[in-house]
């Protein structure tokens, strides 16, 4: 069963499922993405991983996923961003190594970000980025929206947009939208403060692999491997992925 914890206060409070265990430090933390689970292949690999090495491992379910509480519907980066940093402050105490499939790979950067400048001593001690879908509402939704989704969103507040992952659409909110524009990365440098390893698939159809180079570019100084797996998508769940993203993890720590 998880822990749960409580973020937020009043109308926004809501409970946080968390799964750990204990291992050999730093502790790993999965950040899962959009509409994604603590329980997905990639996580469930990870904690198989971390069980056999004997890792600390942490993961958990951003507020309207899985079994924390809360609707994904009115769900927003500030909010999503403020769930991770709840549970890494009561969960991690030492620097974490932070592993960021999808969306969680800019909730990551967002994350060290605001570790370095108010909890350096929870500053990551590495970054593992799985296809990091880094300013996505902007640059992979709004950007590519034709004009009469665009209106849709302002006049009616959201958009259910298909999804090849789901028999159910996902809700594209004009809050998540407008919310993400505060969180935005690309335009100046994103400093890190450790080593940072990308790992992307070309035939990914969410996320380019050209949107991770773009994100190498914006990493100066700090030091940053990317590899791009050809025949990759976007999921990067084949036995071989999980395996290269284990290693990924492992070479850090």
């Amino acid at each position: 069963m998880p822990h749960m914890i409580t973020v937020g206060h009043g109308a926004e409070e809501r409970q946080i499922a968390v799964l750990r265990h204990e291992g050999r430090n730093p502790p790993v933390i999965w950040l899962g993405g959009f509409k994604s689970d603590m329980r997905a292949t990639k996580a469930e690999a990870v904690n198989a991983w971390a069980e056999k090495a004997g890792r600390a491992f942490i993961r958990f379910d951003y507020s309207g996923h899985g079994e924390s509480s809360g609707n994904f519907e009115e769900g927003t980066i500030s909010g999503w961003l403020a769930d991770a940093l709840a549970v890494i402050e009561t969960f991690a105490g030492t620097r974490p190594i932070l592993v960021g499939s999808s969306m969680g790979g800019w909730i990551s950067l967002l994350a060290t970000r605001h570790l370095i400048e108010k909890r350096p001593d929870l500053a990551p001690a590495g970054l593992v980025l799985i296809a990091p879908a880094v300013d996505f509402t902007e640059r992979l939704m709004w950007d590519r929206f034709p004009e009469d989704i665009k209106r849709a969103v302002n006049e009616t507040g959201v958009y259910y947009r298909p999804s090849t992952y789901s028999p159910d659409p996902y809700p594209i909110t004009r809050a998540l939208i407008e919310d993400g524009r505060k969180h935005l990365l690309f335009g100046g440098p994103i400093r890190t403060g450790c080593p940072v390893t990308i790992l992307q698939g070309m035939k990914d159809p969410d996320v380019p692999w050209k949107h991770a180079l773009e994100l190498v570019e914006h990493l100066p100084g700090d030091s940053a491997t990317l590899t791009l797996i050809k025949d990759g998508d976007h999921r990067l769940s084949t036995p071989e992925d999980l395996e290269r993203l284990t290693a990924a993890i492992e070479a850090i720590a």
